[in-house]
């Protein structure tokens, strides 16, 4: 039996004007209601910014040095705590926008500068913000009456643009999130004294990228030929910046994809 958590946070969003970009977290958040700040976003105009942080204060803050100095408080391993760091790293900027993109063909921009926080009462992340709504979108979403080439009037007060295509899509998006990973992984490893090789880091965002394009059909019930498809794309175009994300084949519910 599903059980419907009445989360806070979400339930005091004021939201005055909905976006397409409110609908898709709604949407996303039903995928996992039990836990619904798993997967969607919040708009940073809806809220109170109390426990709230923009996520570029990592790279002129000691955050995430208090991050891991907590964290390592609690295990004698750098390694380990450098894991996790990594992968919350990895989700908050690339793992919750992919769910969105396999799903949808839409996504938020996870840019560094757009990307804010929110804290639990020890200081871990729980919960992504974004400060400009606006989505991209394939030409043929539904947004613009499922035919390429339609535009809606007032997308540009809906937040919402159409890209010419998948590949355009999957690009930007990979392209946006390398340019925020790359600095957080470069503090992360002088944070913790090395104790975990960026390019191991890279690896996590490449299993953060398989584990979202595999999870999300199954909860969804949607393809997952092109949720694969997709996935495999955000995984090339990473490739194509420089970012080590692919190793070893993995195999999730009878598929494989390489990451």
């Amino acid at each position: 039996m599903t059980i419907l958590v009445d989360d806070p946070l979400i339930a005091g969003m004021a939201i005055t004007r909905p976006l397409p970009l409110h609908d898709s977290s709604r949407r996303l958040r039903e995928l996992y209601p039990e836990c619904p700040r798993v997967y969607g976003v919040a708009v940073m105009g809806d809220l109170s910014r109390r426990r709230w942080w923009p996520l570029s204060e990592v790279l002129t803050t000691d955050r995430l040095q208090t991050m891991f100095d907590t964290a390592a408080a609690e295990t004698d391993s750098k390694v380990a705590v450098s894991q996790q760091l990594a992968a919350t790293l990895a989700h908050v900027v690339l793992g919750r926008v992919v769910p969105l993109l396999v799903l949808e063909g839409r996504a938020w921009d996870s840019g560094l500068e757009n990307l804010w926080v929110h804290v639990d009462s020890e200081g871990a992340i729980d919960w992504v913000g974004v400060v400009d709504p606006t989505l991209r979108a394939l030409p043929d979403d539904s947004y613009f009456g499922g035919r390429p080439g339609m535009r809606r009037r007032h997308s540009a007060q809906d937040r919402i643009v159409a890209l010419p295509s998948e590949a355009a899509l999957t690009t930007w998006v990979a392209h946006r999130s390398h340019r925020a990973l790359e600095p957080l992984f470069d503090k992360l490893h002088d944070v913790s004294d090395g104790a975990l090789s960026v390019a191991a880091m890279w690896h996590i965002v490449g299993g953060a990228v398989v584990s979202a394009s595999t999870q999300v059909p199954l909860l969804a019930g949607s393809s997952e030929l092109t949720s694969m498809r997709r996935g495999q794309a955000v995984l090339d175009a990473l490739m194509g910046f420089g970012a080590p994300v692919r190793g070893a084949t993995r195999v999730c519910a009878g598929k494989a994809l390489l990451n």
